[in-house]
């Protein structure tokens, strides 16, 4: 994950490059939720910027969202989508679905048109459908919904080797977790871009729960 100062439109070929944004963000569907994870490590071109940077967030007690791209657009992003989500909450008296608050993420990254330079992973439960939920958001706003699994960022492509081989439907909890504590650390042996601490959490009918 890197720090960005660009705020121009970008080219392809710019385009091509930050879709690749040194980092590994992972959401996988399990039995009833999900467990989404990321590593802690955020980067400034070569240089490791920090070794405890947080890249999953709680939304609200049924969504969280992953972060990859500038820090500074994924931060504005998350508290424009945690204020927003918090006022539905106020008005109606009811926890906003998953599915609003991608919504609202997309349409914040689509109306930016690649200002915010952001890969979104949000997921949660869904208390009306009673199941868990996953979607992927791209800087360019196109949101689109996973049945299995999602990874972003330069070690995406390590962790997907591992998903695509152990992921299965209708996994545990507890080997939910496992699976993308392996999936990471495969990213971290192989990718310089990610590193250090990982951040879990699994969200089901009780709500957001952190990993320790």
């Amino acid at each position: 994950m890197e720090n960005n100062f660009h705020k121009k439109p970008l080219d392809h070929e710019q385009y091509e490059k930050m879709l690749q944004t040194g980092t590994t963000t992972i959401g996988i569907m399990i039995k009833d939720g999900v467990v989404i994870a990321t590593d802690s490590q955020a980067t400034a071109g070569t240089f490791v910027a920090s070794k405890q940077a947080q890249k999953l967030f709680e939304i609200n007690k049924y969504t969280a969202a992953t972060i990859a791209g500038g820090v500074a657009d994924c931060q504005y992003v998350i508290n424009q989508i945690q204020a927003l989500s918090r006022l539905k909450e106020i008005e109606e008296g009811e926890v906003a679905e998953p599915k609003y608050v991608a919504s609202l993420c997309r349409n914040i990254l689509f109306s930016g048109r690649s200002y915010f330079v952001s890969l979104m992973i949000v997921g949660g439960y869904s208390v009306k459908q009673k199941d868990g939920i996953l979607y992927g958001i791209d800087l360019l706003g196109t949101l689109y919904e996973e049945d299995s699994y999602l990874s972003f960022g330069s070690g995406s492509p390590f962790s997907l080797g591992v998903l695509e081989a152990d992921w299965k439907p209708n996994l545990t909890k507890a080997k939910g977790i496992e699976l993308v504590k392996t999936a990471i650390t495969s990213s971290k042996e192989r990718d310089a871009g990610s590193g250090y601490e990982l951040q879990i959490c699994t969200i089901d009918k009780n709500g957001f729960k952190q990993v320790e």
